[in-house]
């Protein structure tokens, strides 16, 4: 099966995640079906990817051309290690997402393994072991900025709940795509392809819905959920007041009411 990992939010303000996981090791083992998290289970291949990165890279970044213009690929590819977090791959996806951050024709960004069957092992425990003390915190620091997803004793309670959170938790059970998705962990579950790349052409195909939608709308939308998620209601119908009054100056906002009225689609450049 292969599982889409929807709205990792791996990098926050104006650029989206559209997800992507390669048949999840911390959600189940691939079988006939693909492991669907909002993006797609990975296969090794570069189809459709509009440059090929070099060999043996355990980060590669690929830009996509043509009709997916505005979409990146990080792909994990330390097969050796079931792509297992160690230093050197925090430090280039820190490079990555810095970069793409600053980026303004990067509209959507998928995350996905490079390697057949496997999305993420977890933190490289063979380097772990060999950390000092004095190391382990500010390593876990680094990855919680690179990864803002990271926190589950605080992020899973809020995504299915408290008391299943401390089952799963507590009893570190490994669950598959169908039961992930009934309890609210994964956004999609897709049957897998002949390629092994199912959930990564479900989170494509998730990544050119957004594509058409206005940058600045988009970014604002998600800065008032993410805030809006962390305060009571009356508090974040005001982020939510906040956030479309950044967009009532902007150029996107008159184009959209253009297009409407000339029944056109609209064309937003993020102004």
């Amino acid at each position: 099966m292969a599982a889409s990992l929807g709205g990792l939010g791996l990098l926050q303000g104006r650029v989206r995640l559209a997800a992507a996981a390669a048949a999840a090791s911390s959600l189940s083992r691939p079988g006939p079906q693909g492991l669907v998290r909002g993006g797609a289970a990975c296969s090794p291949t570069g189809r459709g990817y509009s440059s090929e990165a070099k060999g043996e890279e355990e980060l590669r970044v690929r830009y996509l051309d043509e009709e997916n213009q505005g979409i990146v690929v990080l792909g994990l590819n330390r097969s050796r290690a079931k792509n297992a977090l160690n230093k050197n791959l925090i430090k280039m996806m820190s490079k990555a997402v810095d970069a793409l951050k600053s980026d303004k024709k990067v509209r959507t960004v998928i995350f996905r393994s490079e390697v057949p069957g496997i999305f993420c092992a977890g933190a490289d425990l063979q380097e772990r072991a060999k950390m000092h003390s004095s190391e382990v915190s500010s390593f876990v620091s680094k990855a919680r900025a690179t990864i803002n997803e990271m926190g589950g004793t605080q992020r899973l309670p809020r995504m299915i709940g408290v008391s299943l959170a401390k089952e799963l938790i507590f009893s570190a059970r490994i669950v598959d795509g169908e039961e992930a998705k009934s309890i609210g962990l994964v956004s999609h579950v897709v049957e897998q392809n002949e390629s092994g790349d199912a959930a990564y052409r479900r989170a494509l195909a998730l990544a050119q819905e957004f594509l058409p939608q206005g940058p600045l709308a988009i970014r604002v939308a998600k800065l008032a959920i993410n805030q809006g998620m962390e305060v009571d209601l009356v508090t974040g119908l005001a982020i939510e007041e906040a956030c479309y009054a950044q967009t009532i100056p902007t150029k996107d906002r008159i184009e959209g009411l253009l297009a409407f009225k000339e029944k056109r689609p609209p064309r937003y450049k993020g102004e």
